[in-house]
């Protein structure tokens, strides 16, 4: 499973020959923007956690350049981008799916959720992904939450995916608490640096983690990891 950081919160994840987007926000993104272009990336299928602008904003383009894409999300937001002729299989919490790449379940976030246009968004959530013999779990923007003790139930994780940003989302402290919550000791962070009130200091980060018994990968927009 070989997973592209595409800034902010958004993610490119190769598995199983199929390709998922994960929350495109790349247009939008001051520190994203001239790295790819929208109409350019490739996609199977588009997985969103909430409505928000800076999780939703390129979910149009990229499924217009890529006709057969499908998207995944809540049924809210499925039936939002519908009235567009995008194709979607709703979920909801709790919920589980086999697709040809592999398995999803919707697990909670703890968040809020409405379009720029002030349309419901339903219920923000976040992912486990399990391909490849790997589960990955995508916490999408949550503060931290007793639910992700529940996480471990559906799968043993290869890699947790949280948010460190702080302010709207976790900040680094309770996100090394999420990664024992998670029980995953290999983390990428994600929701951090693209405006101000998300900022933070990288080696403090680490260090915390670090002390926590816990890696913390950040990697520069548009690098890659696999696991």
């Amino acid at each position: 499973m070989k997973i592209t950081y595409l800034g902010h919160a958004s993610l490119l994840i190769e598995t199983n020959g199929k390709k998922l987007v994960i929350d495109p926000f790349i247009s939008g993104n001051p520190l994203a923007k001239d790295k790819f272009v929208v109409e350019n990336i490739e996609a199977d299928y588009i997985l969103v956690t909430h409505a928000h602008q800076d999780h939703v904003l390129d979910v149009q383009d990229i499924a217009e350049a890529n006709p057969g894409a499908r998207l995944i999300s809540n049924f809210e937001i499925v039936t939002y981008f519908s009235k567009y002729g995008i194709d979607g299989h709703p979920m909801n919490h709790g919920g589980s799916w086999n697709f040809d790449f592999g398995r999803v379940t919707m697990v909670n976030a703890w968040h809020s959720s409405s379009f720029a246009d002030g349309t419901y968004g339903g219920n923000p959530a976040g992912f486990v992904i399990e391909s490849g013999g790997k589960s990955v779990y995508i916490a999408g923007d949550t503060g931290l939450t007793m639910d992700m003790k529940l996480i471990p139930l559906f799968a043993k994780l290869d890699l947790a995916v949280l948010p460190i940003g702080d302010n709207f989302t976790m900040g680094i402290e309770s996100a090394a608490v999420a990664a024992d919550y998670v029980e995953c000791n290999k983390i990428l962070g994600y929701h951090y640096d693209t405006f101000g009130y998300i900022e933070i200091d990288h080696k403090k980060a680490k260090n915390i983690f670090d002390k926590a018994g816990k890696e913390l990968i950040l990697i520069p927009i548009g690098d890659s990891i696999e696991i």
